[in-house]
């Protein structure tokens, strides 16, 4: 954890004015990537994208932005405060139609699907539930306030048949929070959306190695009947990832790269150019870049792809 948050820190100052081998980058671009806490994967990954950004397209500083993740992502796009977000393709289907967190569509675009996500519904040491619906009356933080996190942790709670503000006691806490909050038993549970393995959860797991978490495939159904096949099932192998026994199912979410829809053509097509170019590089800051693929990048229906990146994906074929 410690080497990958150096390499983290590393990326995020770095200040590249005079990076080769881009096209057409533009003169003097500042890109602001917003990624997730600290402890998530979007925040390591958006370090080393910065990184790699700034040192491949001409006359570009890019640095990564600790944010609550997926809606304040997108809303930081919409405003032009950021240039390339992090997003949970179902809060980015929200964006685009303009629903759920999302009073009216927003304009926003695609660069490439990078990684799936996966629900942790963890549990505090001490804390036993043997399903979603044993949190009646817990103490649960859904993740911060406008994150992704929460938009999932208040649809399962829902699927399960809780009503998240008036069944448990709910909190809005951040990876950081979180981990430390279960650490102190001050929670009895908290939801996590991230890649496999999140920093703030091994930490966890290595602290307190009598935490558990919870298979969730039991709400998958009810999920996908009322928000669409964007939720899928993915298996977790608890001992290879976060050092603890056995194997559990839960909710699997994709993740997607969005920009704002008036993102300079050339420019898109640098940035998605670079991220898969550089993928050998990216998977040294965190293995989840290993499944970057030109062909998975182009699925991120129903958001529209940017012209740029589109170009990209039609020379590669």
């Amino acid at each position: 954890m410690k080497r990958i948050l150096t390499i983290v820190a590393a990326a995020v100052l770095t200040v590249a004015g005079c990076g080769g081998g881009g096209a057409g980058g533009g003169s003097g671009n500042r890109i602001s990537i917003a990624t997730g806490g600290t402890t998530g994967v979007y925040y390591v990954y958006g370090g080393g994208l910065a990184k790699q950004l700034s040192a491949n397209i001409a006359n570009t500083q890019a640095t990564a932005s600790v944010t609550s993740a997926s809606v304040e992502n997108i809303k930081l796009l919409a405003s032009g405060k950021a240039q390339i977000g992090f997003s949970q393709a179902d809060t980015a289907a929200d964006a685009v139609n303009g629903k759920d967190s999302f009073t009216a569509g927003q304009p926003v675009k695609a660069l490439a699907r990078i990684y799936d996500n996966y629900l942790h519904l963890v549990l505090a040491p001490g804390v036993s539930a043997a399903k979603v619906a044993d949190l009646k009356g817990k103490r649960v933080s859904l993740g911060p306030a406008n994150s992704g996190t929460q938009v999932v942790a208040r649809r399962v709670l829902e699927a399960a048949g809780l009503d998240p503000d008036n069944d448990i006691t709910k909190q809005q806490l951040s990876i950081n929070e979180s981990v430390q909050a279960a650490k102190d038993g001050t929670i009895d549970a908290f939801f996590w959306v991230g890649g496999l393995p999140t920093a703030g959860i091994t930490d966890l797991a290595v602290s307190r190695p009598d935490m558990t978490m919870m298979d969730t495939s039991e709400v998958l159904p009810a999920m996908q009947s009322t928000h669409g096949e964007q939720y899928v099932s993915l298996d977790v192998d608890l001992s290879a990832t976060y050092k603890l026994s056995g194997m559990i199912k839960t909710v699997g979410i994709a993740n997607v790269l969005l920009v704002p829809d008036s993102m300079d053509e050339q420019l898109a097509y640098d940035i998605t150019k670079t991220l898969f170019e550089k993928k050998a590089e990216l998977e040294k800051v965190h293995p989840e870049a290993k499944k970057l693929d030109p062909a998975l990048g182009q699925q991120v229906a129903p958001v529209e792809l940017h012209p740029g990146a589109a170009r990209y994906y039609k020379e590669k074929a």
